[in-house]
């Protein structure tokens, strides 16, 4: 009979998920709670999808040295708090669940209750405005919202929060719960604030994984990569001290001038001088524009500063159970700001890796589209949207367990913010079902979700025959037989409009042009805003390419970019 127990005793202490003392250690004390107090992270809210099959994580804080004890879906995990009052439990994987459920966290006198929680698949999408813009504010978001119903995806808009340190916890307002930091389902009242793209990747999975999906948006328009990495990293890449130096010397003279005493005064002056430039300004003459408030706040505050975003928008998720990550960024970074690029792109991955705990985050790298007008042939091939693209595949070619999803077809005008964001999610969810869920079509075979990929290029007879790669360019193809937006040049480097017709048999495209006798370089869809039908049968875009390796002078930048650098 005493064997019988030991047995027993010996099951079920196997069976019971780890509470890693090193990882609860190493997690900051939150500075808005009392000693006694009981909290859970905010990202564990009413709500709220959690992810199956994996271990899930679950944190919080109370009194130094507290029992602790949670209780969810038939499970009950104990723990005790460390001495700063931090604690941190794993459930068993749950298996997908439409039910919702309640968790219970309770600790001495004290208990929180999170209300209907669904298991399913959860996603971060992070990025800037092309990933924040709204379901609201995209192509046919008319139609789309008056059938939108879909209350098992689940979407948390977290706060735009920046910060110099790293934070434990990201701010919410539990007055009202429809405000960023809450988690919202996708029904008419809410699925307009969710990120267009995150809503069709999830509107997708859902419909063929047949589970809840949840989407944690960490979007920030108007941020650039190095936002998104820890500071740590930031400081071995050397095309980042100039932001480094700029931001040390802003907050020396913020200081050096009064701090806030002497940024108020500053302020008032500069808008008393504003009130008498107005009343003696002269009839015709354009008023000067009323000072703003914000060019006066602590530098340590502003919000785009290097690992601003990082510090307080991903560090307060160290340790979320998800599935992956969908990342849309770019933009900004042509601005005169591609030089740290190759650095700190690829850094966002290996960081945000780092900080959810799995070296094999599936990662999808969406690729920015275009925007402005096209100009000359000069500008169009040098243009930093060229290169910005180009590191993104470059980056996607050489990390392991990530995608690439084309998007340049997506814009049909000069606006930064391409509005038909539905081919977007749908492309995604290509790249997540084939890869990430290795989903088969109904005839068994693998779902297809890149375009046609450049391989090699030979010259024959005047002509180039540019090869792609067989298991993505089948059934190699022009839209409507229009060869747009191939470029090609001699040894003179000078690019001229090409002619091309595919061979849907052989992989491979021919390219020519009579200004040209003797080619020895082929671009395609290289320009701001890229045109181009180069597609396979599946009508997936091909990658943007050039089969040179020609360094590229931005109109934006005083660096040369060589591709050869950075590969």
């Amino acid at each position: 009979m005493l064997r019988f127990i030991s047995i027993i005793v010996v099951f079920l202490i196997s069976c019971a998920p780890v509470v890693r003392a090193d990882e609860t250690q190493s997690f900051p004390q939150r500075p808005d709670r009392t000693v006694s107090q009981l909290t859970l992270a905010n990202i564990f809210s009413d709500h709220m999808i959690l992810q199956q099959g994996q271990e899930v994580r679950i944190w919080g804080w109370a009194a130094a040295r507290q029992a602790i004890s949670v209780k969810f879906a038939g499970q009950e995990v104990k723990t005790t708090s460390n001495n700063n009052g931090a604690w941190q439990i794993s459930l068993r994987p749950l298996k997908a669940s439409f039910e919702g459920r309640s968790m219970t966290i309770a600790s001495g006198g004290d208990k929180l209750t999170v209300r209907d929680i669904l298991v399913g698949e959860v996603w971060v999408c992070g990025g800037q405005s092309n990933m924040e813009r709204t379901l609201s504010s995209t192509r046919d978001a008319d139609i789309e919202l008056l059938s939108v119903d879909y209350p098992s995806i689940r979407f948390n808009r977290l706060p735009l929060v920046a910060s110099e340190k790293e934070q434990a916890d990201f701010p919410v307002d539990n007055n009202d719960a429809k405000s960023p930091g809450h988690w919202l389902s996708c029904d008419a009242e809410n699925a307009g604030k969710c990120t267009a793209v995150g809503y069709y990747f999830a509107r997708r999975l859902q419909r063929v994984l047949k589970c809840p999906i949840g989407i944690v948006d960490t979007s920030w328009g108007g941020t650039m990569a190095q936002h998104w990495v820890s500071l740590d990293t930031l400081k071995g890449i050397p095309e980042v001290r100039p932001a480094f130096e700029q931001q040390a010397a802003a907050c020396k003279e913020w200081v050096d001038q009064g701090g806030e005493a002497g940024a108020r005064k500053r302020y008032e002056n500069d808008v008393e001088k504003w009130k008498q430039a107005i009343a003696t300004l002269a009839k015709g003459k354009r008023a000067p524009g009323k000072p703003n408030i914000q060019s006066y706040r602590d530098p340590s505050l502003i919000e785009r500063q290097p690992a601003g975003m990082m510090n307080a928008m991903i560090t307060p998720l160290a340790g979320l159970s998800i599935k992956g990550v969908l990342f849309y960024q770019g933009e900004n970074n042509c601005f005169g700001q591609w030089a740290p690029f190759p650095a700190t792109f690829p850094a966002v991955i290996s960081d945000w890796r780092k900080t959810f705990k799995d070296p094999e985050l599936p990662f999808g790298i969406i690729q920015i589209a275009g925007w402005s007008t096209r100009r000359s042939m000069t500008y169009d091939m040098n243009h930093p949207t060229n290169i910005i693209r180009e590191i993104q595949f470059n980056t996607w070619r050489r990390t392991p367990d990530s995608g690439l999803i084309v998007t340049f077809d997506c814009n049909v005008d000069g606006n930064i913010h391409p509005r038909h964001k539905q081919p977007v999610g749908q492309r995604s969810a290509r790249w997540a079902l084939a890869t990430v869920y290795d989903v088969k079509d109904l005839h068994g075979r693998a779902i297809k979700w890149r375009g046609p990929i450049y391989e090699s290029m030979d010259v024959k007879e005047g002509k180039c025959v540019i090869h792609f790669e067989k298991s993505s360019s089948e059934g190699l193809t022009l839209d409507k037989s229009v060869d747009v937006g191939f470029y090609i040049a001699g040894e003179d480097r000078v690019f001229h409009h090409a002619k091309a017709i595919a061979d849907p048999r052989g992989s491979q495209l021919t390219v020519w042009s009579e200004e040209v006798e003797h080619p020895v370089a082929v671009r395609y869809a290289s320009s701001n805003l890229p045109v181009g039908g180069l597609m396979n049968n599946q009508e997936l875009p091909a990658y943007p390419f050039r089969t040179d390796n020609w360094p590229l002078k931005s109109h934006s930048d005083k660096e040369m970019y060589y591709v050869d650098k950075y590969k």
